[in-house]
């Protein structure tokens, strides 16, 4: 398994367009993770609803004891 310091090494070596390359699919990798990290939020809270443990009110005065709970 290569070190962090190896690739960043290796990445130098690289011509502009395989830097280039690299970066978008670095970014590529960051939305797809970011997108099933949210996704598996929601299905997290999805459950929570549906065994009653979230609670939703449009009262600040509630909102504000509710996060002091």
């Amino acid at each position: 398994m290569m070190r962090f310091n190896d690739v960043v090494e290796a990445i130098k070596g690289l011509s502009i367009d395989e830097k280039q390359e690299i970066s978008m699919l670095l970014q590529q990798y960051l939305r797809e993770e970011s997108r099933d990290n949210i996704y598996k939020n929601f299905q997290v809270a999805q459950q929570e609803e549906k065994q009653g443990n979230l609670k939703f009110s449009n009262q600040i005065d509630k909102l504000k004891k509710m996060i002091e709970e």
